[in-house]
């Protein structure tokens, strides 16, 4: 059995981070609603602007969660999972490409979504910027939901499954602005990453999956 983390913070300083989330989904699925994002192929410009507003948030979340537990955890520790030797790299990359590839299995029973595709890079700039987004996307989302919520939410409710759950619904409602039917494939994906992170008790193979699967989807394939 699994032992009960304590909590490396206030339930004030976890419950604005998912009101700060939830507030940013809804906004966005407000913005994407009234037109304010166009589906249409972004210029250069606005998307370049757009990635980069996304690593602005992408690194303020991780410096909330760094500033609100330093003096109860390091970020290291968050993480969990230390490379030692080099067969624990190596485990850690089969495990994520193992992740990966059942995340691609799911994913192509479930219905697709258009809705990001409006937003992936056409240019060099635009791909550019997105790799350093997925590269960031991939340590600071893992370290904020599965690192920080997962535990936070296993404190506070002693269960697991619920943290998992939990966090996974919170990652899924950030993403509002893709729409609902996305927030459901989101919530699933961040349950099963959440799942990984528990059994393998590190974010290791969780970023490495992550930021493949944003950089494979939207570069590398196309």
């Amino acid at each position: 059995m699994t032992p009960v983390p304590s909590p490396v913070a206030s339930k004030r300083h976890t419950a604005v981070l998912v009101l700060i989330f939830t507030l940013l989904g809804v906004a966005g699925s407000y913005a994407d609603r009234s037109g304010a994002v166009e589906h249409a192929v972004l210029t250069a410009r606005q998307a370049v602007q757009l990635y980069v507003s996304a690593l602005v948030v992408e690194w303020a979340s991780v410096f909330y969660v760094w500033k609100g537990t330093r003096r109860h955890v390091r970020v290291r520790d968050l993480m969990g999972g230390r490379w030692q030797r080099p067969r624990d790299v190596a485990v850690d990359l089969l495990l994520a490409g193992t992740l990966w590839i059942v995340w691609v299995g799911i994913e192509s029973g479930l219905p697709g979504i258009d809705s990001v595709r409006t937003l992936l890079p056409q240019r060099a700039l635009e791909t550019a910027v997105w790799i350093l987004l997925a590269l960031s996307a991939g340590f600071c989302e893992e370290l904020v939901f599965r690192g920080y919520f997962q535990r936070q939410f296993h404190g506070f409710t002693g269960s697991l499954p619920a943290a998992i759950a939990l966090q996974a619904f919170v990652f899924g409602i950030g993403h509002f602005y893709e729409g609902t039917w996305a927030v459901a494939k989101i919530v699933l994906y961040g349950a099963l990453f959440g799942a990984l992170a528990a059994w393998r008790r590190s974010l290791r193979p969780g970023m490495i999956a992550h930021a493949w699967s944003d950089l494979y989807g939207a570069v590398i394939f196309r």
